[in-house]
């Protein structure tokens, strides 16, 4: 993934002699004066799934207004200058890059879930909640958790698919969090489509939770293997995510069966969690969420 610290270092240092080699010194100077960042924005299924990512220039108050009476024609250069590395890709694409005063970026807000929703956000929220109703459980996996937990930072996202449920030992995703420290933290996670209750018995497209307790275990005592650094690993985080509602009975039961270490590495994941987060984060809407609103009878047709 481009957006790995390390890779994205090797594309800007790729930039940085490029810029040297046309001899363009205000375009490496620039790229010199900045604090670079790069975020997942966008993701589209089409073409087996294309990840779009804008790099974020932050700079000093005296260089932005050097800049800022031509700010497009230098964020368009910049995109193009970036583009050049990663052009080979078929998967990851860099489609954006803003320019902005440090003072602006250090008061942006961070993205925060819990906030009031815009009408336009209520609208979209209502849209995935019609989609989340229709959908099964692998499209809810991969039409819905992918795209957000990519956009929330994790990295070397894998599923199990259905070919290989019979050796997924628990886990429908494992993913990987790299911390500011470098460190890295492994996360598993079990998905089921309804809700999650502690009543005796399923019923319809609810699940009991006695029913994910075994595989919340299993999810947490087996190793998985990480190609990048070619070893297995353990799971560090459980993520228990529900299409539904997970009931505080739920919670409180598996909390009672697990033992104390591993009721800490037990994290739940709910509807409106996945809507909130989907929604604030500004992620695109699944293709088939987007219902085309059709013209009134009273609507003149031209």
């Amino acid at each position: 993934m481009i957006d790995n610290p390390e890779e994205f270092k090797a594309i800007t240092d790729t930039v940085k002699r490029i810029a040297q080699a046309d001899n363009h010194d205000s375009l490496l100077d620039l790229i010199n004066n900045s604090e670079i960042t790069i975020r997942q924005t966008g993701y589209d299924n089409w073409n087996g799934g294309i990840n779009y990512y804008t790099v974020y220039f932050e700079v000093n108050i005296s260089k932005f207004v050097e800049v800022r009476n031509d700010l497009n024609q230098w964020e368009q250069l910049l995109l193009e200058n970036f583009s050049l590395p990663v052009r080979h890709l078929d998967d990851e694409e860099i489609s954006r890059v803003t320019i902005a005063p440090k003072s602006k970026l250090a008061s942006s807000p961070e993205v925060n879930p819990h906030r009031p929703l815009s009408v336009a956000e209520i609208k979209r929220k209502s849209q995935l909640v019609n989609y989340m109703d229709m959908i099964s459980e692998d499209e809810l996996i991969e039409e819905v958790l992918l795209p957000l937990f990519r956009q929330l930072g994790f990295h070397r996202i894998t599923t199990a698919g259905h070919k290989d449920k019979a050796l997924e030992y628990g886990k429908d995703i494992w993913m990987k969090y790299v911390l500011p420290t470098q460190h890295v933290l492994y996360f598993g996670a079990q998905v089921k489509k309804g809700k999650l209750d502690s009543s005796g018995m399923s019923k319809g497209g609810n699940s009991n939770i006695a029913e994910i307790h075994n595989q919340a275990l299993m999810m947490l005592g087996h190793e998985i293997f990480d190609p990048e650094i070619g070893r297995r690993v353990l799971v560090d985080h459980a993520f228990i995510v529900a299409g539904g509602e997970i009931t505080k009975a739920a919670k409180n039961w598996l909390a009672d069966k697990l033992d104390e270490s591993k009721r800490s590495q037990i994290i739940f994941m709910d509807r409106e969690d996945i809507l909130n987060l989907f929604i604030v984060n500004n992620l695109p809407l699944p293709k088939g969420a987007v219902v085309e609103e059709k013209p009134s009878a009273d609507d003149l047709p031209f």
